[in-house]
């Protein structure tokens, strides 16, 4: 049976526990997909949305765990790359 990971109150304790343990021997079933965005956002847009389409935005959003605003752009992002294919 794998172990559980253990909780740190410290970034220094994440480093030094990643740094000698292997991970092989811990559960990391109930990790999360996080992702980074790196990119800065130099431009702003002020966009009119129905209600209706609004809070579907957000309701998605909310089930995959990210804000309303970068739900919309991983959409756009997504749109324009189905487009050039």
């Amino acid at each position: 049976m794998k172990k559980p990971i253990p909780t740190f109150a410290t970034d220094e304790e994440v480093e030094a526990f990643v740094d000698t343990a292997s991970l092989t021997d811990y559960d990391l079933s109930g990790g999360q997909f996080v992702q980074f965005e790196l990119q800065p956002k130099d431009k702003s847009v002020n966009l009119r949305l129905p209600e209706a389409l609004y809070a579907a935005v957000r309701q998605q959003a909310a089930r995959q765990g990210i804000p309303y605003q970068r739900f919309i752009r991983l959409a756009l992002e997504q749109a324009l790359a189905d487009h050039r294919k």
